[in-house]
């Protein structure tokens, strides 16, 4: 015995092969790769970082003003700014190497070949244990160019990319979609190992005032408690039809509470990001009392209360299937 105390309940998460110290990780675009978060929060107590989207090409993103505050949320339209793939491993390659958490690469791209060229630079990258696709991103000039809203376009970049890393590969997916079970049917398929649901939703906001849009790219990406109830429904959804699937939910989580829906609705772990924003160790507390809950319970592990809500006899159809 080392002294230190009984936490109870295990906070530890595997995603069919991936492991996880915690359920909780940071969403993409919101601790970049972690390191200029590591000064403010003790990254060894969360549950990895989702890094900042890649691309292939450096990205100068959209024009400002880029964020949008709204009554329960935010809206950005940043257009995916970042160094391109080779500029990420100068800068952010040693961090993550040297981290000791783990860290999932999130790469966007215009193609199937961008996307392709992308995994090919970060495959070998040390300590990285999975790759985020992001074939969801609103924030894009031309919408045409979100692959997941079409379960054939998805499929295409999920192949592609399976097929050159050994490195699991989660697809994120978005709700803006009339069946989302199709889309993430056709990312498993081709050889996603995982599917993170949801992406940001694609919304505006107008100043009475000017008469002008609050974004510089008139719409852009919805996240924080207002598209809280629609990612649970998709990853209630997405759950009920691959139950053996890894599900990494999101959208508007900022307490336990919030993180214990996604876990009951079918959710193996969680991503928190505009909540970071604000307070930047929620992670910290969300998992802790994702572990007070499940003491309180008896239970030993996040996984034990997976996809565990409790239903009536009669569940209506979906939505999505009625005609």
């Amino acid at each position: 015995m080392n002294g230190e105390p009984d936490l109870g309940a295990s906070l530890a998460v595997g995603l069919n092969g991936v492991s996880f110290p915690t359920p909780v990780l940071a969403a993409s675009g919101c601790f970049n790769s972690g390191r200029e978060m590591a000064g403010i929060v003790d990254l060894h107590r969360i549950g990895g970082v989702v890094t900042k989207s890649v691309t292939l090409h450096p990205t100068k993103g959209l024009p400002v003003p880029r964020m949008a505050e709204t009554p329960s949320g935010m809206l950005n339209a940043i257009g995916l700014q970042n160094p391109g793939v080779e500029g990420f491993l100068q800068k952010e390659g040693p961090f993550i190497g040297a981290a000791g958490i783990p860290v999932v690469v999130s790469i966007a791209g215009r193609s199937v070949e961008e996307f392709s060229q992308v995994t090919l630079r970060i495959r070998d990258l040390p300590g990285v244990v999975a790759i985020e696709a992001n074939i969801s991103c609103p924030n894009v000039e031309r919408r045409n160019q979100v692959f997941a809203c079409h379960p054939g376009d998805a499929a295409e970049v999920i192949g592609a990319m399976s097929r050159l890393t050994r490195l699991p590969i989660f697809a994120k997916l978005t709700a803006d979609v009339t069946d989302i079970v199709a889309v993430a049917e056709a990312c498993v398929r081709a050889g996603a190992h995982g599917l993170s649901l949801i992406n940001t939703l694609l919304g505006m906001a107008i100043d009475t005032e000017t008469f002008r849009p609050r974004l510089g790219a008139v719409t852009g990406g919805l996240s924080g408690p207002a598209i809280r109830p629609v990612a649970v429904r998709c990853v209630y959804q997405v759950a009920q039809a691959l139950p053996d699937v890894p599900i990494i939910g999101m959208g508007g989580i900022r307490s336990p509470n919030d993180a214990v829906e996604f876990l009951l609705a079918g959710a193996w772990a969680v991503q928190v990001g505009t909540a970071n924003f604000f307070d930047p160790g929620v992670m910290i507390d969300i998992g802790e009392g994702i572990r007070r809950f499940l003491n309180a319970r008896g239970l030993s592990s996040p996984a034990d209360i997976r996809g565990k809500a409790r239903l009536p006899d009669r569940v209506a159809e979906p939505a999505y299937r009625r005609g």
